[in-house]
């Protein structure tokens, strides 16, 4: 059985509402007020959901379900969702529910741009109506988590006018609901929810949820119910506002209807979900729901989201706020969810930033943030030359870039099962010296002396990772012994013909190498990770934690890795009309049309390796909505 569809309302500071078009509940993740209390990060689900019911002259309709585990199997109950006649999420999710006497109701959710808060509008059309009641489900709870029932709960509401608050826990945020119904207290724990996703990924999959009280009143044509969720201690003018909660709707529904018809293209609008404030900044999130602001993601990311997008600003906004990290010319990898120090365990995330860098200085030469990126950029180059981190240096001997030691993973085929690294690729890595000598390049012309290292790493490259067949090493000199080569047949060099400014490779070369890619990893969502037959290779994405990551690049397919490969097959080609127009057919409409599954209007970070190529892990994902957006701008379809 296929996933549910999934939709995604993030607020632009690392929180989100989200949930199934299904309307159940079935990761861990969903839920209606999910905030990061330090934008972007340390995020809780706060108001996991609702349960919704309308009595009318004819009974008591159920307008909302919940999936229960049992010792039979799963029970979704109430049967809210038999109701549900039509779905949509334009422009924001929308559910219509039909009574048995042709009333039908509406249900909207959305989330105001830049706001910790979520509204919904229930309306009524049609010749019925009648009480309409919600009540909150709160889990208040870290993201990643679950929670369970517990006698510390602080069930006293705070009540005033048009605003009902709660704080369950000690130190907890103000949950603030914002509404013109009326509240009737009665604490209740609700049992046993379970999320089928969760359960397929062998995560907790089983929560209890508490519920402070209920929301009711009377829903008339043209009087909508409208309640919204937010918290106090994050967005402080909205919690405490004057304004009823019809027109607060009213209101923010309007600044974002317009703002939301103001993107040029469904994609352009996939490409703002990710793009969120940090410190002053900005930065970008590389998935939802459970990603945070990764390095190598956002600079990869960055160039489809922003740069393609023509959002210069936010561009320069995101390289300005991540200049000031470079560390032994290493970026972090990621800025954890709690505060602790970030992860310096990237070879390739300060690169991409130097590739980015070099593309957002070429469109924006002029950028308020140029010194200030130039001098991250010098200091990335000569950082790796004076050598960092995790054995990462240049080689004198032949200019190319080395890097890695056991119990690193460092570059983006990171996955490690039980404390052991599946594709540890130390050594010189092919994609990792085409971004070497990509950021050599970009430099150069700041720094005179970097011409003589480029020459030498650009023709140890040409000379070096040539195999017999007509493709590249995955890796040479592995675990640092020169001369050993890993001819795995991989996505990697495809990096060497296309996908960056500079390409190393060129001619006859570069034709066989885009030929092998294109026969051996190419499916419709992206490259494989690993050719099919290779030793290892894995043709699904699958089970608990451990069998998952010991697949995640062994033939998973990726579908950021379509960039890249576009602009290789485009470059041998020629690059002709011809050759963009049959690209488009061929590579870029197929993975288009799979934005209708699994997180509607994006790409997901991964699919199996296999027909039919059903996406997987994360629904949402930054890297894949950019390099699509790079597609569609390098065959020529307007975004």
């Amino acid at each position: 059985m296929s996933a549910p569809l999934e939709w995604i309302e993030p607020d632009g500071l690392g929180g989100f509402a989200m949930g199934t078009l299904e309307g159940v509940r079935t990761r861990r993740y969903h839920g209606l007020l999910v905030s990061a209390l330090a934008p972007p990060s340390d995020r809780r689900v706060l108001v996991s959901g609702v349960e919704v019911w309308i009595e009318t002259s004819l009974g008591r309709f159920a307008l909302s379900s919940q999936r229960y585990g049992s010792p039979a199997g799963d029970v979704t109950h109430p049967d809210g969702v038999s109701r549900i006649e039509l779905r949509t999420t334009m422009p924001w999710p929308t559910w219509t529910f039909a009574l048995p006497d042709g009333t039908r109701i509406e249900h909207e959710i959305f989330v105001p741009h830049e706001r910790a808060a979520v509204m919904m509008r229930w309306s009524v059309r049609g010749p019925g109506g009648g009480r309409l009641f919600v009540r909150p489900l709160i889990a208040d709870r870290d993201f990643h988590g679950t929670t369970h029932e517990t006698s510390a709960i602080d069930a006293r509401p705070s009540v005033e006018a048009g605003r009902v608050g709660w704080r369950p826990y000690a130190g907890s945020p103000e949950i603030v609901a914002i509404t013109d119904a009326r509240y009737d207290h009665d604490p209740s724990w609700y049992r046993g929810f379970v999320y089928a996703a969760e359960r397929e990924r062998g995560l907790d999959c089983q929560e209890d949820l508490w519920s402070p009280g209920t929301f009711s009143a009377q829903l008339e044509e043209p009087w909508p119910f409208v309640l919204g969720f937010t918290t106090r201690e994050l967005d402080r003018e909205l919690a405490e506002s004057r304004w009823k909660a019809k027109e607060l709707f009213a209101l923010h529904a309007d600044d974002e209807r317009k703002r939301r018809a103001a993107f040029s293209s469904p994609l352009a609008r996939a490409a703002d979900a990710y793009v969120v404030r940090r410190e002053g900044g900005k930065t970008i999130i590389a998935g939802y729901p459970w990603f945070g602001d990764w390095g190598r993601d956002t600079f990869i990311a960055v160039r489809g989201l922003c740069l393609a997008t023509n959002r210069l600003e936010d561009a320069g906004a995101i390289l300005g706020a991540w200049a000031s990290h470079v560390d032994g010319g290493m970026l972090p990898n990621r800025f954890p969810d709690h505060g602790e120090a970030p992860e310096l365990n990237s070879v390739d995330a300060a690169l991409w930033y130097v590739v980015a860098a070099r593309e957002y200085l070429a469109l924006r030469p002029d950028a308020p943030e140029r010194d200030a990126i130039q001098r991250s950029m010098l200091e990335i180059v000569r950082g790796h030359l004076a050598g960092t981190r995790y054995r990462i240096r240049v080689d004198p001997d032949d200019g190319l870039l080395a890097a890695g030691e056991r119990g690193q993973q460092l570059t983006w085929m990171d996955a490690r099962v039980d404390g052991r690294e599946i594709t540890p690729r130390i050594g010189k890595p092919v994609e990792i010296n085409a971004l070497w000598l990509n950021a050599l390049d970009a430099t150069r012309g700041l720094d005179g002396s970097l011409d003589e290292i480029f020459s030498r790493g650009l023709a140890s490259f040409r000379s070096r990772f040539a195999l017999e067949d007509g493709t590249l090493a995955d890796v040479i000199d592995v675990d640092h012994e020169h001369g050993r080569v890993d001819g795995s047949m991989r996505p990697n060099q495809i990096f060497a013909v296309g996908g960056l400014p500079f390409v190393p490779i060129e001619g006859p070369l570069a034709a066989s190498i885009v030929a092998a890619v294109e026969r051996l990893l190419l499916t419709p969502m992206g490259l494989r990770s690993l050719a099919p037959g290779s030793a290892g290779y894995a043709p699904r994405y699958e089970g608990g934690p451990r069998e998952r990551d010991a697949v995640y690049h062994q033939g998973t397919v990726w579908p950021w890795l379509i960039g890249a490969f576009v602009d290789a097959w485009l470059r041998v080609r020629g690059d002709t009309s011809e050759a963009r127009a049959e690209a488009r057919r061929r590579f870029f409409d197929p993975m288009l049309a799979r934005t209708a599954e699994l997180g509607v209007g994006h790409i997901a970070e991964i699919a199996d390796a296999e027909s039919p190529h059903a996406p997987k892990g994360c629904p949402f994902q930054a890297w894949s909505v950019g390099e699509l957006i790079r597609v569609a701008r390098r065959v020529g379809v307007s975004v």
